[in-house]
């Protein structure tokens, strides 16, 4: 009965430590925050032809066992805006990862349509080696940009 007792109480205890590690930086789960508003980049002449995303809406960074996935939410001024990507820059000095988000107009005249209807996901995937030396992501588009940090 002792025996049962202890075990019983053991796991109790063990379990009950998980929540310290749920709020601690070794849970990979923490390691970006959610996205926040964010200056725009300033742009130097891209290679790249397609446009900037009129707005990003949303960005999430979702941690998996080789690294993370970028996600990115945004809406062009138009339908028919297609060829999404998101465009990684350098790493700069800080530790600071710039995602462009481009895409190419229609071919021809769209209507507008509502946001939703316009909106499009993109995503990037991240290893952790390149990890290691981010310490904050940012996906622009032509009139603001979102952020996440670790």
């Amino acid at each position: 009965m002792r025996k049962t007792v202890l075990a019983a109480l053991g796991i109790v205890l063990m379990v009950a430590g998980c929540g310290a590690i749920r709020e601690s930086r070794l849970n990979p789960f923490n390691w970006f925050g959610r996205a926040e508003p964010r200056e725009t980049v300033a742009t130097a002449a891209p290679q790249d032809e397609r446009l900037l995303v009129a707005q990003v809406v949303s960005l999430s960074v979702d941690p998996y066992s080789t690294g993370a996935i970028v996600r990115a939410r945004g809406i062009p001024p138009s339908q028919g805006w297609w060829d999404a990507e998101l465009v990684a820059r350098p790493l700069d000095e800080n530790g600071v990862l710039v995602f462009d988000f481009r895409v190419f107009p229609p071919i021809t005249n769209t209507p507008e349509g509502t946001p939703r209807s316009r909106e499009i996901t993109v995503a990037a995937a991240l290893s952790n080696v390149k990890l290691d030396q981010v310490r904050e992501i940012v996906v622009q588009g032509a009139t603001n940009a979102l952020s996440s940090r670790r």
